[in-house]
């Protein structure tokens, strides 16, 4: 089984049922229970008009990163969001892949870590919450190191449940 890490973000059609709905779907990809961080209320980085929700999750998967991937696109889809996404707009649902073991993968469409966590507070804050002592395969950077590099953005904690 992979220890595999999954950013959440959504700020379209109901955000909070939006990350509900995507925790039920990968608790049914992890063979063990999973585990969630806080939910965030974040500033949208880009064009997009509205906050962001994001989130993130940890699971014990027997599929491969590929597989994985896969799964998470055919989720998205089935969220409301379309195939091709302009970057950095509102969106239903927003999986990536932050982690799978500690392995690095280089693929076309496939990056673990993904290429531009390191600088998301949204995603970096989420993720210490499931993985304290995690550290980025790729730089061997400690992720206490990482938040405190990350560029300042508007923020916070929010109160939501699962």
């Amino acid at each position: 089984m992979a220890r595999t890490i999954i950013a959440l973000g959504s700020n379209l059609d109901n955000p909070h049922a939006q990350l509900k709905k995507a925790a039920e779907f990968l608790s049914t990809l992890s063979e063990a229970p999973i585990k969630k961080s806080s939910i965030y209320l974040s500033e949208p980085i880009g064009p997009s008009e509205y906050d962001f929700l994001n989130a993130a999750i940890s699971i014990e998967s027997s599929l491969s990163a590929v597989e994985l991937f896969e799964e998470c696109k055919k989720q998205e889809l089935a969220q409301g969001r379309p195939s091709r996404y302009p970057k950095w707009t509102a969106r239903p649902l927003d999986l990536d892949i932050i982690a799978y073991r500690d392995e690095i993968i280089d693929l076309p469409n496939l990056q673990i870590p993904h290429p531009e966590y390191s600088s998301r507070l949204f995603v970096l804050l989420p993720l210490q919450e499931v993985e304290p002592n995690w550290v980025d395969p790729k730089h061997h950077t400690p992720i206490e190191t990482l938040l405190k590099k990350a560029p300042k953005m508007a923020i916070r904690k929010t109160t939501l449940n699962w």
